[in-house]
């Protein structure tokens, strides 16, 4: 949990989010997709400024999500960093195209390499990259 559910929660901030939201078990790809658009845009916002409310509404998204993936796109799990290595096979891409993405030389072949775990800011950045789902990059141990 982040440090944003370690406070209070409001009960009537939440319920009106709820309502915005409306989630509930995602069964076809259009709430799936949907789902998804929110968990983005929640995700687009700096950590330490989710609300206890968005905090909370994020974890329950991304655990329908999860769930939905999981039955319809079965896929072995994989570190990030072989997820990594993969599109940039894929793509014809080298270390140094990554740099940007990743930041310095050092960090950029850390987390290429799998000795350190990408960041949050990492894994939105990756994910815009690839025009993926951050969730890709996300490890799973």
């Amino acid at each position: 949990m982040t440090v944003a559910t370690k406070r209070k929660l409001d009960v009537r901030k939440y319920g009106q989010i709820l309502a915005e939201a409306l989630p509930r078990p995602i069964e076809t790809d259009a709430e799936y997709e949907r789902a998804l658009e929110i968990i983005n845009r929640l995700m687009s916002k700096p950590e330490h400024k989710l609300t206890p409310e968005e905090d909370t509404l994020l974890e329950l998204l991304s655990q329908l999500v999860e769930r939905y993936e999981e039955r319809n796109y079965p896929i072995p799990d994989a570190p990030p960093h072989a997820v990594i290595q993969f599109l940039m096979e894929d793509r014809g891409l080298q270390h140094k195209d990554l740099m940007p993405v990743l930041g310095s030389r050092g960090v950029t072949s850390e987390v290429i390499n799998g000795k350190r775990k990408p960041s949050k800011t990492q894994i939105k950045a990756l994910a815009e990259f690839f025009k993926l789902p951050p969730e890709v990059f996300v490890s799973l141990s």
